[in-house]
């Protein structure tokens, strides 16, 4: 993989060997949020302590299987209901569903601090954009190309890698000076804007997935909540009552899919609209330090 900035090889840039982990990150939080989603759903949410009967209702199950009972075990050994107010026994109610759209929500949060790490953190550099930029067009006011050059070193950071690949290429033309000042200063903003080309993939790894949970995360709660109801409508054709307090039940527990895709793809929004807002601001300085780079050798050049 292609970086910018390191201080070594042709115009402030290295050739890296690409970080496996960084390929498989999103496939590997993909199959450990659907284990850790469908192990809490399994083991906590459905834990007999949640639901009427308890440990002995299940004791009872297991005692049943054991002895080779055939036919259909007591409803209320396998159909209890969830407690009084208790919301874990509710979520598990809502069926195979439910677990999907946990793995999607917590896909959503791993997604969001890795970004936060790589955009807001590393991205950035050691220190405040703002005045790394400020200090970069200051050396440039006082010919000092390398103080500027040292600056990026120190900030380390996207923004700081293209302006180094671009002050680089400055430095290099303005030694050697062999075409003509427009060439050369196209030569510059040419060399900022495939450094730039090469950082925003690095900026935008990732968003893409937050953006697709976005999008399917209300549509896996609404898969969800169908099912939930057809099973609740089927259960009352079948005995051919119409208890009021079953079907608001069977409802209710149809709706936890809903909460969960609705809760999903709401924080996938926020997060995916943050990062795009930090990652247009860090453009937009990267786009100001160039400008001052490019303007700078136009005033201070005096080769023709």
């Amino acid at each position: 993989m292609k970086t910018v900035g390191t201080g070594a090889g042709d115009n402030g840039r290295t050739i890296k060997k690409s970080n496996p982990l960084k390929s498989w990150f999103p496939a590997l939080v993909i199959v450990l949020a659907l284990v850790v989603a469908f192990v809490v759903f399994k083991y906590v949410f459905g834990s007999p302590d949640n639901f009427e009967g308890g440990k002995e209702a299940a004791a009872q199950m297991d005692a049943w299987k054991a002895a080779g009972s055939v036919g259909e075990a007591p409803k209320h050994w396998t159909d209890g209901h969830p407690l009084d107010g208790n919301m874990q026994g509710t979520i598990y109610k809502g069926g195979i569903i439910v677990p999907i759209g946990m793995s999607l929500f917590l896909m959503v949060w791993v997604f969001f601090i890795e970004r936060l790490i790589s955009v807001v953190f590393m991205a950035k550099g050691s220190g405040s954009v703002d005045v790394f930029v400020q200090r970069v067009r200051l050396a440039l006011r006082d010919g000092d190309i390398d103080g500027a050059i040292q600056a990026c070193d120190k900030q380390r950071g996207s923004v700081a890698n293209v302006v180094k690949a671009g002050l680089t290429k400055y430095k290099e033309v303005e030694a050697n000076p062999v075409h003509d000042k427009e060439t050369n200063r196209e030569a510059i903003q040419k060399e900022l804007e495939e450094a730039t080309t090469l950082e925003l993939p690095m900026l935008e790894r990732n968003l893409p997935i937050i953006a697709t949970i976005a999008s399917i995360g209300v549509l896996v709660g609404l898969f969800g909540t169908v099912l939930g109801m057809i099973k609740a409508f089927s259960a009352l054709a079948v005995t051919g009552t119409s208890d009021s307090t079953e079907l608001a039940t069977g409802i209710s527990e149809a709706l936890v899919n809903t909460a969960i895709g609705i809760g999903t793809s709401a924080l996938a929004i926020i997060f995916y609209n943050f990062f795009t807002v930090q990652i247009d601001s860090l453009t937009y300085q990267i786009d100001e330090a160039g400008y001052s780079i490019v303007q700078t050798y136009e005033t201070t050049t005096t080769h023709k």
